[in-house]
C-alpha cells in the first residue's frame, strides 16, 4: 500500500490523504562560509515535493557557487549533520515544514570553501566581493559577552562548520573562548611580527626539561605553526591559556590588552632564561628614558635612567577641557618639563638649599618595536565612575621620533641605565603625568626587573633613521564598563591591512583605520559618559624602518627541522580530526529500546553509519543490548517506535538491505521517533506493523465474574468506523460483535462508550496508542444508562484503585489474621478466566502479555520498590504460566501472594473490610460507590496523581494506555508502562509538597457527634494481603500490600487496617514514607487518599492518634550560649483550649522520663520557634488557638530560666543582648533584657545597668541574619549599623517588634585592639573556622576584580583552608 506522511508525522494510506493543493516550503539560508556573507540571507520558496538534490542546485545558482562544493545544514540546531547532496527524498520527508520558516546554514564542505561559479569569472574580486564592496563587514562584530562583555553587543551564532577552512585572505582566525578577544588581538599581533615569530621558531623545546602542556613558549610555537599552516578558518587558544595556568573561569574574565602584553612578556622572559631568546623581549620592545631634575640657579642635574616596554600617552590632561589631537602632540606633552617652584621647590645638592627647578623626561633610546598605549580609561571624580575617553586622536602611518630624542643625552654614557631604577618602575616610564594611570600603577603582581646592563650595547641611531611604520592597531569597542577588542594588522609580506576579529579575518582599507581615531562628532567636549560605547584605537605598535634589521617571516620550506616535524605532527592531528568529523557527520544516533528477558526494559543509544544496512544495524543492536546467549539473532528485529506513547509505528519487512540513513530519513542530531529491538520466541512469527495504523490494547471484561483480562494488542486505522472496529475486536477475542460494548479510556477517569456505529475512530479521539475495554454478554446491564451500569462501576473502581505497601508495627496482633486472609483468598485464585484464556488468544497476544509483565517487573526495579526474591520468583513463574496456558500453577504456599495478585489482576471484586470473603451480591457492592460527576471531578482536582498528570508534558492519552501486569495496579493507570518511570520520578519531587499541604490545617475526628465511625457511612474497595520483602529497613517487620480505592478517607482506611494492626484506629498513627525515607504523619482524617500514588509506602506506629482539636508538637530546647542553640527534645500533643501552663504540666513528666530533665514549672518558658529564631514568649495564661495560633507539626522552643519568669505581660519585650569588647576583640555571653516599652532610651538604660557603661558612651546595633546572628570579630566593629538615630525600636532600620531580637552593644571610648599582620591572620583563621561550624559564611573584604596573572608553575596554588 502506498503511504504518505500525515500531520502527525506518521504514515497513513495515501487514499486517506486529502488531495489538496501541494504545500510550499520557505527556506531561509545563511551563508556562513565568509565573514563578508555571514549577515546575508538567501530565500527560496519551493514545492514540498522538491528533492534535496534540486534544493542544492537552486541554492548553488542563487548563491553563485559550484554545486557540490558546499553543504547545507539545519541552522536552528547546533551540530546538525549536513543534508544529503544526491538524495531524492522530498523536502517534506526530510523534516522541512510547509508554511513555516525553515532555517538552513550554507557551510564549507570537507573543510574547503565553496568554489565561485565560473560565470561569475571565478574570483572574489570580480564577483563584487572586492575591497571597495559596500556589503563587506568592517569593524567589531556584534558580540554577546565578549571580553569585557557589557551586554551591548549581540553575537551572531557561529556554526562549527563555519570555522573549518581558511578565509579567502589566507590567514587563520582565533576562536574566542568567552571573553578572550583581548588575548586573540595580542596573539595575532605577535604572530604578524616577523622578528618575534622567527625568534620563537628558532627556539627548540626540550621535553626532558618541562611538560609540553605547561610550556608557554612551546604552546605559542604550536599556535603560530597552526596559524601559518592550518587549513581551518579559526583555531582554539585553549592549549595556550592552559599553559598560562588558567582554568575555564579565566575565559570569563575581562582584562586589559596592554596589561596582558606586559605580563606575557615577563612570563616569556622567565621561561627563556639561559637560552638564546633570553634577551629577545628587551632587544625588540625595550627603550630607555632619563628622569631628571635640573636646578635653575646652578644648572646641577639629578637624574636616573629607566627602561620601558610601552609609552603611555595621555588622551586628555587632568583638569583640561580639551584632548590632545594627535599622537605627536601627546608625545610632546609627555616630554614637556614642568617647573618646581613655590612650595614645590627642589632641594639642590650643590646649592644646599631649596631652589626652583625643572623636572621632566627625556627619551634616550627607542626600541625596535615601539608600543604606544593611548590612555583612554580614566576616572571621573565628579561622578566617581571609571570612564572611557572617546576623544579623537590621530596617528600617522609613519612616525618620526627624532624630535622627541635628546641629542645631549644620546652622547652621554648609558652604562648607568638601570642601576638606580626601583623595581616598581620597571616596564614603564614614570612622571607626574602618569599619576592618573589607574590601569597600571596598582598592579604589584606584574613584571620583573628588566635589567639591561648585561645586554649588548645598542648603537645609537641617527635621527634620519628614527622613522617608524605602523603595523598594528588594537581597537577597543565599548565603554569603561566593558567591550570588545580586535586588531587591524598590516602584513609585511604584501603591505595589505587586515582585520583580525576573533575567528574572522578580512581585508580593510586606510579609511577603516582612520575610523579608529575616535571622536566621531569631531568636537572635543569635556565630559565623556561612563557608559557611552564607541570604537577607537587603544594600542599602536610601530616598527623601525631599517632595511638591515627588517625581517621577513620564515617560509614553510625554510623552517628549522624541529618546526618541520611539529608541522607534520599538527598536520596529522588535523587530518585525524577531519576524518573523525567526517565519520561523525555520517553517523545516525538514535535512542534504542529493548525488552530484555532478564534485564527488563533497557535503553541505549544506537550509533550506526548511514550506509550500514538494517541487517547490520540489527546485529549491532543485538550486541548492544547483550542478547547473545539469551535469544537467537534471528528472533530479533528493529521496528520504528514511539517511546513516549508506547506506540509501535511500523516494521521494516523486506528492507534488510536498505541503508539506515534512508530508513531513518537521513543523519540528524535528533529524531522524532525511536527504535525498538523486538524479540520473539523461536516458535512465534513477527506481526507486521503497517504505517498509519494505531495500536489499541483491548481488555476483555466479564461482568459475571467481574474479570478484567490482560490486554490483547489490535492494530486499526483512524478512518475505520466503530462497526468495523468491533468486527476487528471480535476476530481477535472471539466475542460477539452484535452485543459488544466498547469503552475507550481516553485519560484518567474519562470513560467513553463508543455507541455511534458510523463514527470513525479519529472522531472518537483515538490516537497512536489507545486502551479500550470490551464486554459482550446478554445481561440487562445493556439497558441502563452507561454511568449507572455495572460495567461503568467496575471500570470506575478499576481506574481508582492504587497499591500501597503498609509496614505494620512489631509484634502486631494482626499477623495471624493476615495468614488467614491469604489462605482464603488463595483458594479462589483459579478463576474461570484463567482456565479459558489460553483457548482464544493468539501467539501474538501471549507475547504481548509477557512483554507487559516484563515491563511491570522493570518498573518495580526502576522505582526501587521492595520486591522480595520470593516475589520475583513468583512473577517469573507467572510469566512461564502465561507462556504455557495449560501449565498448572505450583501449589507451594510461597505462591500465595502471586496467586492473589493474579486474581486481583483479573478479578476485581469487593471484599468487606479485609475479611477476605467475596460478596456475591454485586449490586450491594456498588451502592456506596456511586458518585456524581462533580464529586468525581472534585476528587480529580485534589489528587496529586492527577495534578502530576496535568502538569506533566505527557498527553492525556498516555495516562490511560495501561495493561495488566503480573501484579495489577488496579487503578488502570499505566504504572508499569515505560512512560510511568518518568511520572513516578515527578512524583518523588512533589511528594513532600503534597503532604505538607495536607497537614498544615489541623485534624478532624474519626468519629461523628454520636460516636459512630464516619467510615461506616461509606464503603469503598479495600483489599489487603501479606507481603514478604527483603529491604534492609523493613526486614524485621510485617508488611501488607493493600489495594484500595484512593477516594477512601484516611479515617475509613485506618478502620480497614484495624484487623491487621490489632488495635482500634484511634490507637495507631499513619506515617507516609518518602523517597529519602523521611516520614510525615498523615492526620487529616476527612481527606481522601487521592494524594497517594501506586507503590507508596506507609508506616503504622502504635500510639494514640490525635483527636479533634489536638496537634502534634515538636519541642526543642533553646540554649542561647551554646554553639548549637537548638536541640530537639520530644514530640508531644497540645490541644485547642489548653493554657500554656497546662501544656507545661503535661510536658515536664515527659521530659523527665525521656530526656532525664528534672525541671521546675516556674523555671521554664515556652516560646515561638521560627526555624532557628526564638520568638514570642508564651505566658502561662495564654490559651492555644485563642491567644496562640497553632497548627499541625508545630514547633516550639522550651527555655530553662535561671530565675523565675519576669515576663508578665504581652506589652513587654524580651531582647537578647551581647556585649562587644573591641579592646579584647571578644563577644560576651547573651543576656536577656526585659523592656516595658519599645523605647531606645529604656534599652540603653537597661544595657547601662548590666554593663556599667555610662549612657553617653553606650552604643548599640541590631544583629543580622538568623539567631544567634554570628559575625566575625574582625567585621563587627565597622560592619554593623551602630547607634541608629531613632527613638523607638519598632521603626526602620531596627524593626524590633517581637521577643527574641539580638542586640550588640559596646563602649564608644574603647578602641579596637591593634593587631600585627600575623595576629590578624591567625584570628582570621579562627573566626573562619568558628563561623563555618555554625553555618555562617565569613568574608573580610568586598570582592575585587581578579588580577591578571600567568602562572609559571602550571597553575595557582590553592589554599586548602580556602572557602
Amino acid at each position: 500500500m502506498e503511504t504518505v506522511p500525515s500531520e502527525e508525522n506518521q504514515f497513513v494510506p495515501k487514499e486517506i490523504q486529502n488531495a489538496a493543493e501541494e504545500p510550499r516550503v520557505l527556506c531561509i539560508i545563511q551563508d556562513t562560509t565568509s565573514a563578508k556573507t555571514v549577515n546575508e540571507r538567501l530565500t527560496l520558496n519551493l514545492p514540498a515535493s522538491t528533492t534535496l538534490s534540486k534544493l542544492y542546485e537552486d541554492v548553488a545558482h542563487k548563491a553563485g557557487y559550484v554545486n557540490g562544493t558546499f553543504d547545507l545544514a539545519w541552522g536552528n540546531i547546533t551540530g546538525m549533520a549536513p543534508l544529503e547532496h544526491n538524495s531524492e527524498m522530498s523536502l517534506s520527508d526530510s523534516g522541512f515544514e510547509p508554511g513555516k520558516k525553515n532555517f538552513l546554514q550554507l557551510t564549507d564542505k570537507d573543510g574547503e570553501q565553496p568554489q565561485i561559479a565560473s560565470d561569475e569569472s571565478g574570483t572574489a574580486e570580480s564577483s563584487g566581493l572586492d575591497d571597495s564592496s559596500q556589503e563587506r563587514f568592517i569593524g567589531p562584530l556584534q558580540r554577546d559577552g565578549s571580553a569585557g562583555g557589557s551586554g551591548d553587543y549581540s553575537s551572531p551564532s557561529y556554526s562549527y562548520s563555519s570555522i573549518l577552512s581558511k578565509s579567502e585572505t589566507g590567514y587563520v582566525g582565533l576562536v574566542n573562548q568567552a571573553m578572550t578577544c583581548y588575548l586573540n588581538s595580542l596573539l595575532q599581533t605577535l604572530y604578524m611580527t616577523p622578528e618575534f615569530r622567527n625568534a620563537l621558531y628558532n627556539w627548540e623545546f626540550e621535553e626532558s626539561e618541562e611538560e609540553p602542556v605547561t610550556s608557554i613558549p612551546y604552546q605559542l610555537q604550536r599556535l603560530f605553526v597552526l596559524l601559518q599552516t592550518s587549513k581551518k578558518r579559526a583555531i582554539e587558544t585553549t592549549d595556550v591559556t592552559r599553559s598560562f595556568g588558567w582554568d575555564s573561569s579565566e575565559a570569563w574574565q575581562q582584562h586589559d590588552v596592554q596589561e596582558l602584553c606586559r605580563v606575557m612578556f615577563d612570563a616569556l622572559e622567565q621561561k627563556w632564561k639561559q637560552t638564546e631568546q633570553a634577551d629577545l623581549i628587551n632587544q625588540l620592545y625595550q627603550g630607555k628614558l632619563k628622569d631628571y631634575v635640573r636646578c635653575l640657579e646652578c644648572g646641577y642635574e639629578s637624574w636616573r635612567i629607566d627602561t620601558y616596554l610601552d609609552i603611555p600617552l595621555v588622551i586628555r590632561p587632568f583638569g583640561a577641557s580639551q584632548a590632545y589631537g594627535s599622537v605627536e602632540e601627546a608625545l610632546q606633552a609627555f616630554i614637556q618639563p614642568e617647573t618646581l617652584d613655590g612650595p614645590n621647590q627642589y632641594f639642590c645638592e650643590r646649592c644646599k638649599k631649596k631652589c626652583d627647578a625643572r623636572k621632566g623626561l627625556r627619551f634616550l633610546h627607542f626600541p625596535y618595536l615601539l608600543t604606544l598605549q593611548l590612555k583612554r580609561f580614566d576616572f571621573d571624580y565628579t561622578t566617581m565612575h571609571r570612564i572611557k575617553l572617546n576623544d579623537r586622536m590621530t596617528f600617522p602611518e609613519e612616525l618620526d621620533m627624532s624630535p622627541f630624542i635628546d641629542v645631549e643625552d644620546e652622547k652621554s654614557p648609558q652604562t648607568e641605565s638601570c642601576t638606580d631604577s626601583g623595581a616598581e618602575n620597571e616596564g614603564s616610564c614614570h612622571s607626574d603625568q602618569m599619576s592618573n594611570d589607574f590601569s597600571t600603577d596598582d598592579c604589584v603582581d606584574e613584571g620583573i626587573c628588566l635589567d639591561s646592563t648585561s645586554s649588548t650595547e645598542r648603537a645609537l641611531k641617527p635621527k634620519s633613521l628614527l622613522t617608524f611604520e605602523l603595523f598594528s592597531v588594537m581597537v577597543h569597542s565599548g565603554s569603561a564598563a566593558g567591550g570588545h577588542y580586535y586588531a587591524y594588522i598590516k602584513s609585511f609580506s604584501d603591505g595589505q591591512w587586515y582585520s583580525f576579529n576573533d575567528q574572522h579575518v578580512s581585508k580593510i582599507t586606510q579609511d577603516d583605520i582612520r575610523k579608529t581615531y575616535g571622536g566621531s562628532s569631531g568636537s572635543r567636549v569635556y565630559y565623556s559618559s561612563a557608559f557611552a560605547s564607541s570604537t577607537n584605537a587603544y594600542m599602536l605598535i610601530y616598527r623601525l624602518k631599517d632595511p638591515s634589521r627588517n625581517a621577513k617571516v620564515l617560509a614553510v620550506e625554510d623552517f628549522p627541522e624541529h618546526i618541520k616535524s611539529l608541522v607534520q605532527k599538527e598536520k596529522e592531528s588535523e587530518e585525524q580530526e577531519k576524518r573523525q568529523r567526517e565519520i561523525e557527520r555520517n553517523t545516525c544516533k538514535i535512542k534504542l529500546f529493548c525488552m530484555h528477558p532478564v534485564k527488563m526494559m533497557m535503553e541505549s543509544k544506537l550509533e550506526v553509519h548511514k550506509d550500514k544496512t538494517l541487517k547490520e544495524a540489527t546485529e549491532m543492536s543485538y550486541k548492544l543490548m547483550e542478547l547473545e546467549g539469551v535469544i537467537p539473532l534471528e528472533c530479533c528485529r528493529l521496528v520504528k517506535y514511539d517511546e513516549f506513547h508506547e506506540y509501535l509505528e511500523r516494521s521494516y519487512e523486506g528492507e534488510e538491505d536498505t541503508p539506515m540513513g534512508l530508513l531513518l530519513g537521513g543523519v540528524k542530531s535528533s529524531y522524532m521517533f525511536d527504535l525498538l529491538l523486538e524479540t520473539r520466541r523461536p516458535d512465534q512469527v513477527f506481526q507486521p506493523y503497517k504505517p498509519g495504523e494505531v495500536m489499541v490494547k483491548v481488555h476483555v471484561v466479564d461482568l459475571k465474574t467481574e474479570t478484567i483480562a490482560p490486554p490483547i494488542s489490535v492494530r486499526a486505522y483512524l478512518n475505520q468506523s466503530i462497526t468495523e472496529f468491533k468486527q476487528l475486536i471480535a476476530q481477535a477475542t472471539g466475542l460477539s460483535a452484535e452485543t459488544m460494548r466498547v469503552v475507550l479510556e481516553r485519560c484518567y477517569n474519562d470513560l467513553r462508550l463508543l455507541y455511534v456505529p458510523n463514527k470513525t475512530l479519529k472522531a472518537e479521539g483515538f490516537f497512536r496508542s489507545n486502551k479500550v475495554f470490551v464486554e459482550s454478554s446478554e445481561l440487562s446491564d445493556h439497558q441502563v444508562p452507561f454511568t449507572d451500569s455495572l460495567l461503568w462501576k467496575l471500570l470506575d473502581r478499576h481506574g481508582n484503585t492504587i497499591r500501597l505497601f503498609v509496614l505494620l508495627p512489631e509484634q502486631s496482633p494482626g499477623t495471624l489474621a493476615n495468614r488467614t486472609v491469604c489462605q482464603k483468598v488463595g483458594e479462589d485464585s483459579d478463576g474461570p478466566f484463567e482456565g479459558s484464556k489460553g483457548n482464544r488468544k493468539s501467539v501474538e497476544a501471549i507475547l504481548e502479555e509477557s512483554t507487559e509483565k516484563l515491563k511491570n517487573l522493570s518498573l518495580q526495579q526502576q522505582q526501587g520498590s521492595s520486591t522480595s526474591d520470593s516475589q520475583k520468583s513468583s512473577d517469573a513463574s507467572d510469566f512461564e504460566h502465561i507462556e504455557s496456558p495449560t501449565q498448572e500453577a505450583d501449589s507451594n504456599s510461597s505462591l500465595c501472594v502471586a496467586a492473589d495478585n493474579r486474581e486481583l489482576e483479573n478479578r476485581i471484586r469487593g471484599a468487606p473490610g479485609g475479611s477476605g470473603g467475596a460478596s456475591s451480591d454485586t449490586e450491594n457492592q456498588f451502592v456506596c460507590e456511586e458518585r456524581s460527576d462533580s464529586e468525581v471531578n472534585n476528587d480529580r482536582s485534589t489528587s496529586s496523581v492527577d495534578s502530576d498528570i496535568l502538569s506533566s508534558s505527557h498527553s492525556s492519552d498516555t495516562l490511560c494506555n495501561a495493561d495488566s501486569g503480573p501484579i495489577q495496579l488496579a487503578n488502570g493507570l499505566d504504572s508499569h508502562s515505560i512512560t510511568s518511570s518518568r511520572r513516578s520520578k515527578a512524583h518523588e519531587g512533589k511528594k513532600e509538597t503534597w503532604d505538607t499541604a495536607e497537614e498544615d490545617s489541623g485534624t478532624d475526628s474519626e468519629y461523628d457527634d454520636n460516636g459512630k465511625s464516619k467510615a461506616e457511612a461509606q464503603y469503598l474497595y479495600f483489599r489487603a494481603e501479606p507481603y514478604s520483602q527483603d529491604e534492609a529497613s523493613w526486614e524485621t517487620q510485617k508488611c501488607l500490600v493493600v489495594h484500595v480505592d484512593k477516594r477512601i478517607t484516611l479515617a475509613a482506611f485506618k478502620q480497614r487496617l484495624e484487623p491487621y494492626v490489632g488495635v482500634m484506629s484511634s490507637q495507631f498513627k499513619v506515617f507516609r514514607v518518602y523517597a529519602n525515607n523521611q516520614e510525615f504523619e498523615s492526620v487529616r482524617l476527612n481527606e481522601t487518599l487521592s494524594s497517594f500514588s501506586d507503590d507508596n509506602k506507609i508506616t503504622i506506629r502504635l500510639g494514640r492518634a490525635l483527636k479533634k482539636g489536638e496537634y502534634r508538637v515538636k519541642v526543642y530546647q533553646l540554649l542561647v550560649n551554646e554553639p548549637e542553640p537548638c536541640k530537639f527534645l520530644v514530640d508531644t500533643v497540645f490541644a485547642k483550649g489548653m493554657t500554656v501552663r497546662q501544656s507545661k504540666e503535661e510536658l515536664l513528666p515527659q521530659l523527665k522520663e525521656q530526656c532525664k530533665l528534672d525541671l521546675s514549672i516556674d523555671r521554664v518558658r515556652l516560646r515561638k520557634k521560627t526555624w532557628k529564631n526564638p520568638g514570642t514568649v508564651f505566658l502561662d495564661y495564654h490559651v492555644y488557638e485563642e491567644d496562640i495560633s497553632i497548627s499541625s507539626n508545630w514547633e516550639v522552643f522550651l527555655e530553662v530560666l535561671n530565675e523565675p519568669e519576669k515576663m508578665k505581660s504581652m506589652s513587654q519585650l524580651a531582647i537578647l543582648t551581647r556585649r562587644w569588647s573591641p579592646a579584647a576583640m571578644k563577644l560576651g555571653p547573651f543576656q536577656e533584657v526585659i523592656l516595658e516599652s519599645s523605647s531606645v532610651d529604656e534599652l540603653k538604660e537597661k544595657l547601662s545597668e548590666i554593663s556599667g557603661i555610662a549612657l553617653e558612651n553606650l552604643e548599640f546595633a541590631k544583629g543580622r541574619g538568623t539567631f544567634p546572628c554570628d559575625i566575625s570579630v574582625l567585621e563587627i566593629h565597622q560592619d554593623l549599623d551602630w547607634n541608629p538615630k531613632v527613638s523607638t525600636l519598632n521603626v526602620w532600620p531596627l524593626y524590633i517588634c517581637d521577643d527574641g531580637a539580638v542586640v550588640f552593644y559596646r563602649d564608644s571610648r574603647e578602641e579596637p585592639l591593634e593587631l600585627s599582620e600575623e595576629e590578624r591572620n591567625e584570628l582570621m583563621k579562627k573566626e573562619s573556622s568558628r563561623l563555618l561550624k555554625t553555618g555562617h559564611r565569613v568574608s573580610y573584604s568586598p570582592r575585587k576584580e581578579k588580577a591578571l596573572k600567568i602562572y609559571l608553575d602550571g597553575g595557582p596554588v590553592r589554599d586548602s583552608g580556602q572557602d
